[in-house]
């Protein structure tokens, strides 16, 4: 189902991403002030960079820590030095960590409950359980309209996603 999905992603990828997004900051615009949580795009993921930069508070990005543990958050300017971190994705070489309280997630295929195919690894999962024990933590998956799929294979520690924003808009959940 991952290799499919990779594959739908990538045909998708080529036909662009029209205004997501502008679409995405536009979700996010009531958020202003909050700590947003966002990532550097490799390979064919969706590319939330125009809407990074256009919020009106601290933005930060995922550095893995280890396999197994949940992700942690370094804040991230469009001007900051960033360096290849793991799988490719580039991190600020240094900066404050910080918490966020939204959070942009990629994601390889997802489903209209809110579910995600990620690439296997489990990092979002831990990582939005561990920020919600302690605070609401609204997770918005940013997607190619395409990566839609009937039902995606969930277990006991999928975290859902609390929105989702593709080329076509918002997808209403649930």
């Amino acid at each position: 189902m991952r290799k499919a999905a990779f594959a739908t992603r990538k045909a998708a990828f080529t036909r662009g991403q029209g205004q997501a997004a502008e679409l995405l900051a536009d979700y996010l615009a009531p958020y202003s002030g909050d700590v947003l949580g966002a990532y550097m795009p490799i390979l064919s993921e969706a590319n939330p960079l125009a809407a990074m930069k256009a919020h009106q508070g601290p933005v930060c990005v995922p550095v893995i820590i280890g396999a197994g543990q949940a992700l942690r958050f370094r804040e991230w300017t469009p001007e900051c030095p960033m360096v290849v971190g793991e799988f490719g994705a580039l991190i600020p070489q240094e900066g404050a960590w910080l918490e966020p309280e939204l959070l942009i997630v990629p994601l390889v295929a997802f489903d209209r409950r809110g579910y995600r195919l990620g690439y296997g690894g489990g990092f979002y999962d831990r990582t939005l359980q561990a920020l919600r024990a302690h605070k609401p933590t609204l997770a918005i998956g940013f997607a190619f309209a395409a990566q839609e799929l009937p039902l995606v294979p969930t277990d006991t520690t999928d975290q859902p996603l609390d929105a989702i924003i593709t080329e076509q808009g918002l997808i209403t959940l649930g």
